[in-house]
């Protein structure tokens, strides 16, 4: 038979899989007796565990969700996902205090192999140059927009449309999703005042109270988030993760070259010094001009939209490399 502390926790994570289960299957699960899971449950119970008894003919047991914090258990490989989670948000987020904090009280009450592993595992989380600029969400605010989606409630707010506005907007929307995008946070709602779907960041807007009445959620465009977010980011209506604009051009650099700055473009060898990009953009003008980067001659493939870019581009910087510029000020 297990030692008792052993049969506890595997007692626990027994019923931590959210189901009923049956003393009978619990005695046969652990192979011990009836008696001995009654009594173990009874041990939870003093432990914090908020352990209900069902009722029916063969009766039961069901962990429920409780009033204050019990003990938890994790195996081996949750600790380490937990650790990792915590070290990767404790980096410049609007929780990276209380995330430290909970990452120093996880390492304190590991055993001491478990302990040494997470400490051989530094995960050091950096933000792109932009995002040391942005403005930091206040945790209270994303808990109060998390509050009106679950509880499906009309959200009144006031949002700032940017860094030079003097004062907030005031508007009306059904809030649906709290997402983050490129290390920001974005709030997916409709839109009551303009009759359609729109993204806020979350750092621009300060809600007000009381919410408004409750509603009926609309579908998304798109059918999930993923996808909603993704089009609205690439100039699209939401319905589709697809670039408004794609191109496709031959370029004399290897494929190995080309593929390092390529991001989400496809990139196909066609010898040892050339290769084909099929890319997109949110503007013909835009993936002319992404293309650039490159810093070599480009052989548009098509379609004839992007060779007219290039052209208005070639026709635009002749004039800007023309021009005369006056004496500084």
């Amino acid at each position: 038979m297990q030692k008792t502390s052993s049969r506890l926790l595997a007692l626990l994570s027994l019923l931590q899989t959210h189901r009923d289960w049956s003393g009978g299957d619990l005695a046969r699960r652990l192979d011990v007796t009836s008696r001995t899971v009654r009594r173990d449950i009874d041990r939870l119970r003093d432990l914090g565990y908020p352990i209900t008894t069902v009722k029916g003919p063969a009766g039961g047991y069901r962990l429920e969700a409780g009033t204050r914090m019990p003990p938890l258990l994790f195996d081996d490989g949750q600790a380490v996902a937990l650790a990792v989670a915590l070290q990767t948000a404790a980096a410049g987020t609007a929780v990276a205090e209380d995330a430290a904090r909970a990452l120093a009280t996880l390492r304190q009450v590991m055993p001491p192999h478990l302990r040494h592993r997470i400490d051989l595992l530094h995960v050091t989380a950096v933000r792109p140059p932009a995002a040391g600029a942005t403005a930091e969400v206040d945790p209270q605010v994303l808990l109060e927009l998390s509050q009106v989606i679950h509880a499906r409630q009309e959200l009144r707010f006031d949002h700032t449309p940017g860094p030079g506005a003097a004062s907030g907007v005031s508007r009306r929307a059904e809030p649906h999703h709290l997402v983050t995008w490129r290390h920001r946070w974005y709030l997916v709602a409709f839109d009551l005042d303009r009759d359609d779907w729109r993204t806020f960041r979350v750092d621009r807007i300060r809600p007000r109270t009381p919410t408004g009445p409750r509603f009926t959620p609309r579908a998304l465009p798109g059918g999930d988030v993923s996808t909603f977010i993704t089009s609205r980011f690439r100039g699209n209506d939401g319905t589709t993760t697809e670039w408004p604009c794609r191109g496709e051009v031959i370029l004399p650099l290897p494929a190995a070259e080309v593929a390092p700055f390529a991001q989400d473009a496809i990139v196909e060898e066609l010898g040892p010094d050339r290769c084909r990009l099929t890319l997109g953009s949110w503007s013909w003008t835009g993936l002319a001009a992404t293309l650039g980067h490159f810093d070599t001659d480009v052989t548009v493939v098509g379609p004839p939209q992007l060779a007219a870019a290039f052209a208005d581009l070639a026709a635009r910087y002749t004039r800007v490399a023309g021009s005369r510029s006056g004496p500084p000020p």
